[in-house]
């Protein structure tokens, strides 16, 4: 019985015109592959190719898309942290403005506890609490 075999399989016999280097190197090459013949190693070398020249296409795709997408991440990161920072300075200027209606500060004194506050901001980078404040002004 003969075996009939699909059109994909099927092997083509054409004229080649390579390098007798190339062609020596494929010959000393191919069984290193586990290949039966430097035809075999020459096709996986074909294909190899062409599937790097793909990789190649999606890899150039991807370094386009990859930066806008994370720009417009960091953009909406950013616009939401410019929102929250709004809210907060409102809010502490509300605060402000209560406190600077029922204490009785002088310049002088404003003055000196900005710069005391500077330093505390320092030394706890930026950590506060009230009941921090609260302890710091009840040793002042």
């Amino acid at each position: 019985m003969t075996e009939l075999k699909s059109p994909a399989s099927e092997k083509r016999k054409f004229a080649l015109w390579i390098s007798k280097e190339t062609i020596e190197k494929a010959k000393e090459s191919y069984k290193d592959d586990n290949c039966s013949s430097a035809s075999e190693f020459i096709e996986k070398a074909i294909l190899f190719y062409l599937g790097y020249l793909s990789s190649q296409e999606n890899q150039d795709y991807l370094a386009q898309v990859i930066p806008s997408t994370v720009k417009g991440i960091v953009d909406e990161s950013a616009n939401r942290m410019g929102r929250l920072l709004f809210k907060m300075a409102v809010e502490m200027a509300v605060s402000e403005n209560i406190l600077a209606a029922v204490c009785e500060v002088d310049q002088q004194e404003l003055k000196r506890l900005r710069g005391q506050c500077v330093q505390e901001i320092k030394r706890t980078n930026g950590m506060l609490s009230f009941e921090g404040a609260l302890s710091w002004q009840r040793d002042d």
